[in-house]
């Protein structure tokens, strides 16, 4: 019966193995949150610039009596601004009097 034939560091190894593998699932839950909330960050950006751009559009018609006939004519006028390095704005203006089409695409980033 003796009592230091190392039964205690056998019986360590799983725990430590346990631990290990319990610390990799708990990192990898926290960075698939964090994606997750970084994707929705970026829906909910390219939302709003798609009702800034339309609201401003819609202003312009309002104020005017016609749609605006570019992008520039937005920014100068009515303060549209947004981040174009991740956006891209095709803005295709149709008549004075017909809602231009408008389409937003994001970037892909160049890393």
């Amino acid at each position: 019966m003796n009592r230091f034939d190392g039964r205690r560091k056998k019986r360590r190894f799983p725990g430590v193995l346990f631990s290990i593998l319990l610390s990799c699932l708990i990192l990898l839950l926290i960075l698939r949150g964090i994606s997750s909330v970084s994707g929705a960050a970026a829906r909910q950006e390219k939302e709003s610039l798609t009702r800034a751009v339309y609201r401003s559009v819609i202003h312009s018609y309002a104020s005017d009596g016609f749609y605006p006939p570019s992008l520039d004519y937005l920014k100068e006028h009515y303060g549209l601004v947004w981040n174009k390095e991740r956006y891209f704005i095709d803005y295709q203006p149709i008549g004075p009097n017909l809602m231009p089409d408008v389409t937003i695409i994001e970037r892909e980033d160049p890393q």
